[in-house]
């Protein structure tokens, strides 16, 4: 969103005093209206994600008290209800089309898809899908982006950046990271050029920023640190080649559950009849496995704090982790609407827990916030931003480490990513 370049010159240009002196008069700062207008998508943004986080947490409440075999009712009724909900308003989409509209679209997307995400979402998260709120969010706050591009006449990157300055302060809600926020909207949006949209990144830090702070203020959440881990000091060159490993465990894992989504992919597909006979068959499927793994229930915001706290073997986390995976693959495949980001950090933290135990002298913090880095690298392909959230949701300061274990992840990661639409055509799967 710059203002239009003035002709190219052979000689460098001098102002004059009086030019200087009138520009100055003009406006002597930099805050610009446009400066304004992301801080307002921002502003809506916090605001929105605020109230969508209180009624979830009221939603979920009450249907939390549900546990062991009665789930084998209540899942399937609610993935009865999702699947009706998107019968009858229209099938939302995913990440991957949110992506595509970015690029295809010019940015734009489309507010008619707003009830159906967020009465499908508020179900499916409600209901303990393994799922998290960051989808709805991004759908949401980035369709507002588009209106209010609409509304302001905005053509061209100017329009796209304004959508990707809400999506970003959809992104920074859930996470409590402006910064982390405002490059994983940029950088979810390819594989391999890290930050494609490179002129959307200042609207997207003050838009983060603006919504940051209106959702901390309405919920109180994103000010401490999400997740309380052991306390950690970078005091060993050692430490980093433990990075570089857990990174590479992390890829590894990151196949594993890309092998289980696209199986669960690949038999939902071939469920005959409509959405919402999908959507029931995988509520049985969840309600299933979470009547004898309890959590993989939810996507994780709370479960994680009880992971790092409590004292589970190493067998039984490694069998979590397997179990969350197939719990992720089947609320997303099978109908259910939400982001899988904290759940995949969820199974990297089970993965780098178990092996902290079965290897003694290995810094258990270490060992699950790498791991948890690397695998969520390797799935949305996004080492820098989840370098940056990681940091600040668990407050483990010597980020470096992470950074070592993200880019492990991303590079040992498939070249065909999980979200295809990442590949903006076929022929780069060949370069």
């Amino acid at each position: 969103m710059l203002p239009n370049k003035p002709p190219a010159s052979n000689q460098t240009q001098r102002w004059t005093f009086s030019q200087l002196f009138g520009l100055a008069k003009r406006n002597p700062l930099m805050i610009s209206r446009w400066v304004l207008c992301w801080a307002a998508v921002g502003t809506v943004s916090g605001l929105f994600a605020g109230f969508y986080w209180n009624v979830l947490e009221l939603i979920t409440h009450g249907l939390r008290q549900f546990q062991g075999p009665t789930l084998l009712l209540v899942m399937p009724i609610s993935g009865l209800l999702i699947g009706l909900v998107i019968h009858f308003l229209g099938n939302p989409g995913e990440i991957a089309v949110i992506v595509d509209n970015i690029h295809f679209r010019g940015g734009r997307l489309d507010t008619r898809k707003n009830p159906s995400m967020i009465l499908a979402s508020l179900v499916s998260i409600s209901a303990g899908g393994s799922a998290g709120p960051e989808a709805p969010l991004v759908q949401v706050t980035g369709s507002f982006g588009t209106w209010l591009a609409d509304r302001l006449r905005l053509q061209g990157e100017d329009l796209r950046s304004m959508s990707l300055a809400a999506m970003a302060a959809g992104f920074t809600a859930l996470f409590g990271s402006p910064l982390g926020g405002a490059m994983f909207a940029l950088e979810i949006l390819h594989h391999q050029h890290i930050v494609e949209y490179y002129e959307a990144l200042m609207p997207a830090i003050v838009a983060s920023c603006a919504s940051y702070l209106v959702f901390a203020t309405i919920t109180h959440l994103g000010i401490a640190p999400t997740w309380n881990f052991p306390q950690y000091n970078l005091a060993n060159i050692d430490d980093f080649a433990l990075a570089i490993a857990f990174g590479i465990l992390g890829a590894v894992v990151g196949w594993i559950f890309m092998g289980i989504f696209r199986s669960c992919d690949h038999l939902f597909t071939h469920i005959p009849g409509p959405i919402y006979v999908r959507t029931t068959v995988a509520g049985l499927g969840l309600g299933s496995l979470a009547a004898v793994l309890p959590l993989t229930r939810y996507f994780g915001h709370e479960e994680l704090e009880s992971l790092v706290n409590t004292n589970f073997p190493a067998i039984f986390l490694l069998l979590l982790a397997l179990g969350k995976m197939a719990a992720i693959s089947m609320t997303v495949t099978g109908g259910w609407r939400g982001g899988f980001i904290i759940p995949l950090f969820f199974t990297g933290a089970c993965v780098g827990k178990a092996v902290a135990i079965l290897i003694p002298g290995v810094n258990p913090a270490l060992a699950m916030i790498c791991t948890m880095a690397a695998i969520n690298a390797a799935v949305t392909r996004t080492p820098i931003s989840t370098t940056l959230l990681l940091s600040k949701l668990t407050n483990f300061s010597p980020f470096t480490p992470i950074l070592f274990a993200s880019l492990m992840g991303f590079f040992f990661a498939p070249k065909v990513p999980l979200i295809a639409s990442q590949l903006k055509n076929q022929t780069e799967t060949v370069n």
